[in-house]
């Protein structure tokens, strides 16, 4: 087994080295530059194209529209110098969306939104009356939408089992929602419409007026950019009306990260299986071999082969675990994160999900521990390459240099990069480290966690319009 634990650490840390990265971000840079002129697939600019000042002030309604969840907020803005007390929410409902409501068709969905928006203004006793002025509402929306402004968008097919598009797909999104809401008599407003990746951006921009980019790292893994309008090539906005052209001289764009990486970054013979049997191959290459849905798959593919070759666990193969993704990266996690000498948790974890006939033994998960810490380093690793990248990306494109660009904040959300174990701090070096090489201060980029951000994005949004 040794042997084989030295072949898997040479494949894995060989990339790793501070130069090596360097390299691999200057070919994603290349890569974002191409996208950014031509692609109707990534790098796609949305219509929000003014940050928040941080002194915007009032009330707003959010919603959160997930794949298992439909939250409804209300947010208080009360302006940065507040602190912490600057962005709160003083009402919030989640309601869960089961397979009864996505079986829901049409206008029947929209119409299932509103009854929730209208049970969680009705608690707070918030005055609905037509003679008061509508209230403001924006919303995060984690599915395809076909954007045709910062309020409307054509709606299109929502995978994951939901119904809401038969026999209106291609209408508005915007409209459907407020026609829902006129028929319960609600008196709101739409007015933004926003994805994960730009709601991440805008929530922590608030506070942080140094915040131009936004990573996710969760199952997926997607990121935005601020950037000047002239960094993208015009067929990008080639449906947009002249108005917003005069106004916008900056637009968040929404990068589709997940897509980039083909032929740059290294891969083992383990990701290439990945992806060869994966349903879409290359498709989102970097996302396979960062993401909390592929971690787990990969450690599972090592171990098999594993056992198969070098006698992990005796040559048995645990229950279930010849199956495709059974080994979740919560698991991996897990394993990871046991500080025992005996690493009895980790075990007693592995036996519980996947039972062996003989328990494994400390040599075993000392060898299972291993493999998960090659595979979560370097997805770390990648994904500050990739951050990096796209910081080299938005400095070079306000025409600065990274010694004198100053301190950039990026906002991070997602299960992978707020809670795997040190994969953070462990990312924070990694992009600490390439920053220095590009002739910046380490701890120029710094990674920032931001919570609650598609409700309070969704609020951002909403006020960063109202000088308009």
């Amino acid at each position: 087994m040794d042997d084989f634990l030295r072949e898997v650490q040479c494949l894995f840390e060989a990339p790793l080295q501070p130069a090596n990265l360097h390299a691999l971000s200057g070919k994603l840079l290349q890569q974002f530059r191409q996208m950014l002129q031509s692609s109707n697939i990534c790098m796609l600019p949305s219509y929000n194209h003014t940050l928040p000042t941080g002194h915007e002030r009032g009330t707003y309604l959010a919603l959160d529209v997930g794949g298992s969840t439909f939250r409804v907020a209300l947010v208080e803005l009360g302006g940065k110098e507040r602190g912490n007390q600057g962005m709160q929410i003083t009402r919030m409902r989640s309601f869960r969306i089961d397979n009864a409501e996505r079986a829901l068709k049409g206008h029947a969905f929209f119409d299932w939104m509103a009854d929730r928006i209208q049970d969680t203004l009705a608690e707070e006793d918030y005055q609905l009356s037509h003679g008061t002025s509508a209230l403001p509402m924006g919303l995060a929306w984690s599915f395809p939408v076909d954007q045709t402004s910062i309020r409307s968008g054509k709606l299109l097919a929502m995978g994951k089992g939901f119904c809401a598009t038969h026999g209106v797909a291609g209408q508005d999104l915007g409209s459907l929602i407020m026609h829902a809401c006129r028929r319960k008599n609600l008196n709101v407003r739409m007015d933004a419409i926003v994805n994960d990746s730009s709601a991440i951006l805008l929530s922590q921009a608030y506070n942080d007026p140094s915040t131009r980019l936004a990573l996710i790292l969760g199952t997926g893994t997607n990121a935005a950019v601020h950037l000047p309008v002239s960094a993208l090539g015009k067929s990008k906005f080639e449906n947009r009306p002249q108005s917003w052209h005069e106004k916008a001289d900056h637009v968040i764009v929404n990068t589709e990260l997940s897509m980039f990486g083909k032929n740059i970054l290294p891969t083992t013979r383990w990701d290439d299986y990945l992806n060869i049997t994966h349903m879409n191959p290359d498709f989102q290459p970097l996302e396979y071999l960062i993401s909390g849905r592929y971690l787990g798959e990969i450690v599972r593919l090592i171990l098999l082969e594993a056992i198969q070759a070098a006698g992990l666990f005796g040559g048995e193969v645990p229950e279930q675990f010849i199956n495709p993704y059974t080994l979740d990266t919560g698991t991996i996690a897990a394993i990871e994160s046991d500080t025992t000498n005996s690493l009895s948790q980790s075990s007693t974890i592995l036996q519980k999900l996947h039972p062996l006939r003989t328990p494994p033994s400390r040599s075993d998960m000392l060898f299972v521990r291993k493999v998960c810490q090659l595979v979560s380093h370097r997805a770390a690793a990648y994904l500050a390459t990739g951050a990096h990248a796209l910081y080299s990306l938005r400095t070079a494109a306000e025409g600065l240099k990274p010694k004198d660009a100053g301190h950039a904040t990026i906002a991070c959300n997602g299960s992978v990069i707020e809670k795997y174990p040190e994969f953070r701090p462990l990312c924070q070096r990694y992009l600490d480290d390439l920053t220095e090489l590009s002739g910046a201060p380490r701890g120029s980029v710094v990674l920032e966690m931001t919570f609650e951000s598609a409700i309070y994005g969704a609020a951002v949004a909403v006020c960063c319009l109202e000088d308009q």
